[in-house]
This record gives C-alpha cells, structure tokens and sequence, in this order.
C-alpha cells in the first residue's frame, strides 16, 4: 500500500503577510483604557471574514458593545492529542501621529519594514497566523493536532474584555488544549553571523497597577500648609521612582543568563550581574527589568484651582512582581511609600513560570534551526505580562512565540509601545515559515 503524498506547504503565506499585517495597522483599535477607544469589533470582523474565506467557521464574541474577539477551531491530524492555541490580541495602545516618521495608522512600507501601531504589539504575529493558516486550509494541510486560534480584545488594558471574559464565560472554546502560543517571544538576538539566540517566553512578571492616595487639609493656597497632599504624594512618588528593588534571580532568567554567558564567552559575575545585561544591546531594556521587581509612576492627579490647596492627591503606579516574589514587593513597597499613603489597586494578575522542556519546546527549536542555521532557541522571563495570565487559569501552559529574525542593530524592545513602532518584512516571511514548520511538528 502507498503512503498518501502529504501536499507541501507554498509561498502564498509569505506573499500576504504583509498585506494581512498592513490591513490590521490600519484598523484604528487603540485601547485608551478608559472605553473611550473605537474597540476591536472592526478588526475582529475582517480576521473572521479572512478565516471565513477558507472556509472555517469563525465566531465573534463581544463582551461589551465594540469589545470583540474572533475564535474558532481548526481539526488535526491526530484528535486524540491535547489541542494547542495560539492567540493574540487586536487591540494597540495609542498613537500621536505628530510624533511619527511615517503616520501611525497607516502600514506604509519603507525601509524594508511595516510601519505602524501594533507592527510588533502584536498585529504582525496576527498577521502571521491568519498568512500561515490560510494557506494550510487552501492546500489542505491540516495541523499535527487540533488548533484554537484566538484574536482577543483588551490586552492592552489587562484583558477583561477579551482572554478574560473568553476564560470566565466560554471556557468550553478551550476543551481539550494544554498547551499555547502568543507574544513576545520567538525574536532573535545576533551573538554574530554563526549564533543566534531566539528568545522563547516560559515566564513573565505579575502586575499591580496601582492608586495611591494621600488626604490632607484644603485650605487657601495663600496660607501656610503643614498638611498639604500634594507635597506628601510627591515625595512619596519621588521615593519609588528612585527606589531599585534588590537582585532576585528566579529560575528562568539564571537559565537565560547561564546561556548568554556561554554564547558570548563570559564568565558571569553574581555579583555584578547588571554588567552582562548592558552587553545585549537592544534587549538590555527588557532582560534588565526581570531581575528584580519594579514599580514605575505613571499617572499624577491633583487640585481644581490655583490658589486652593486640595484636599487630597493621587497618584498611579504601574508593578511588576517576579514569580515568587509577590508578598515581598507589595512589604517593601509600602515602606518606601510610607504610613500616609493608601495603596488601592486597580488592576492585578499572576506571575507566570513554567519549565522549557517538552515536546513543543522541541517543536520550537527544530522550527527555528530549520529556517535559521545559527538560531538557538532559549528561556527567557518577559518584565511586562500577556494574556497567558488568563489561559492559565486553564491550566494551559503557555509560552511567548512569534518568531522574528530581527536586523542586529533593530531596537526591538524600543518599538514595544514606542514611537515609530515597525516591523522588518523578512521578518514576517520568516515567522510565517517558521510557524508553517511548527504546526506539522508541535
């Protein structure tokens, strides 16, 4: 008996991308926080109609009016394997188009990149998904095991309106998977021509953001205050801002450490730790702030008036815990702010860490080497968060993926919420093979 010829995968993934990518840039979903933003409906309306065209049958899931997220499912080879998700979100930060080279909605092409809002965060992983199985259902190349795509709304505000609503509302979208894919992770960083790491996310700080609130004495701005909040928050505020959290190396980043001290041929002082991260150029930002806590004032509000002294200030604060680290970040937290300060939070969610062994793990890395000789793949700890937090609660382990091979000098953690935000073509392209790779092999 003849082995039935499996069909091949075509380029017609890497002809699209861009164009995909270029379109969801261009659908203005900047989330403000507030409600205030146009939502995600546009966007989740043009990925089910792309799904749709092939012949899936995609289904959009709005939490509240404009909030929407698209999911469908997609059957495998083998069914009786665990399913994976790959999700990723539709929502962007927003944009002053003042500030930008190019104008930030618009996906214009220049330079060999996509430029735009959400050219990295995360329409280009969106786009990738949508190229990549496209093309798998045209030509009839169903993945290794059941597949649950999840375009999700509200990522940028924490997810209530999408991984979160979907998780405490539709968890029977997820039956049967263990395992997922999403942002911020995957992307390479050059040692040099003959090594490159690939950064794959198995861990991510928890958050806290959080108000604070001082009450003091209103009275004429004319008098002498001895009670006033604003000078009281102020310090207070001044005191976090320059606090730095003590070295607390989790299990993740020593393995991501111990890696890059083998690449680059140093030795790693535990003593000055801080000395070999200055070494990664443009990932320094982001591996920095994983060995340690942080919290980062972002928001100050206080007064109507000029000449009245208001009774009471406030402030926001924006903190990232390590895994295992919670109780003693929130403890040393409020010694620096002090007895005056009340700490209310707004919004909070788990830290994550999981191991980086397993079959898709190894899925992963044959998929790098494949389409990149130098490529090894790597643990890292990502210092923001992702909406794994919610599909945890699922006991889905997740890890960050969306595979880039970046130009060496490229600012990549620089175009995470930054101005003149893009995306390299080839990039895309490769991704979209990589990805194309690890849906015959995860």
């Amino acid at each position: 008996m003849t082995e039935a010829v499996r069909p091949q995968p075509t380029t017609r993934a890497e002809d699209e991308v861009v164009d995909l990518c270029r379109d969801l840039i261009r659908i203005d979903t900047s989330n403000y926080g507030d409600g205030s933003g146009p939502g995600e409906r546009a966007a989740a309306e043009y990925v089910a109609e792309k799904l749709a065209e092939v012949g899936l049958e995609p289904k959009i899931y709005e939490s509240e009016r404009g909030r929407a997220s698209t999911v469908v499912r997609i059957e495998g080879i083998d069914r009786s394997r665990p399913g994976l998700l790959i999700h990723g979100h539709t929502d962007v930060v927003p944009a002053n188009a003042a500030d930008w080279t190019h104008d930030p909605f618009s996906g214009e092409i220049a330079d060999g990149c996509v430029w735009g809002r959400g050219a990295v965060d995360m329409k280009d992983m969106d786009a990738m998904v949508l190229a990549v199985l496209r093309d798998r259902v045209r030509s009839g190349r169903l993945p290794s095991r059941d597949v649950v795509l999840a375009f999700v709304a509200d990522e940028e505000a924490g997810g209530l309106y999408g991984a979160r609503h979907l998780v405490d509302n539709h968890a029977d979208l997820f039956e049967g998977v263990t395992e997922a894919i999403g942002e911020v992770g995957g992307f390479s960083f050059t040692v040099n021509e003959d090594l490159r790491l690939y950064l794959v996310e198995t861990a991510q700080k928890g958050m806290d953001w959080m108000r604070l609130i001082v009450d003091g004495t209103a009275g004429h701005g004319s008098m002498i205050a001895k009670d006033n909040a604003i000078t009281e928050l102020a310090e207070a505020v001044a005191r976090v801002g320059r606090h730095k959290f003590p070295i607390r190396i989790t299990k993740t980043v020593r393995a991501f450490l111990d890696e890059v001290s083998d690449a680059l041929g140093i030795e790693l002082d535990p003593d000055d730790i801080e000395s070999t991260i200055e070494r990664l150029g443009p990932i320094a930002s982001i591996i920095g702030a994983t060995i340690r806590n942080t919290a980062q004032p972002t928001m100050l509000n206080a007064g109507y008036k000029v000449n009245v002294i208001p009774g009471q200030a406030t402030a926001h604060l924006d903190g990232r815990f390590l895994p295992g680290f919670e109780d003693e970040f929130h403890a040393e937290l409020d010694a620096v702010l002090g007895p005056r300060v009340r700490r209310e939070t707004v919004h909070t969610d788990q830290a994550l860490e999981t191991g980086f062994d397993g079959a898709l793990v190894e899925a992963m890395s044959a998929a790098l080497r494949a389409h990149d000789p130098a490529a090894r793949a790597v643990p890292y700890c990502l210092s923001g968060g992702t909406d794994a937090k919610s599909f945890a609660d699922l006991n889905i382990r997740c890890f960050g993926f969306a595979p880039l091979k970046l130009p060496a000098d490229l600012d990549f953690a620089g175009m995470f919420h930054g101005v003149d935000e893009r995306v390299p073509v080839d990039g895309l392209k490769f991704g979209v093979r990589v990805l194309d790779h690890l849906l015959d092999n995860a």
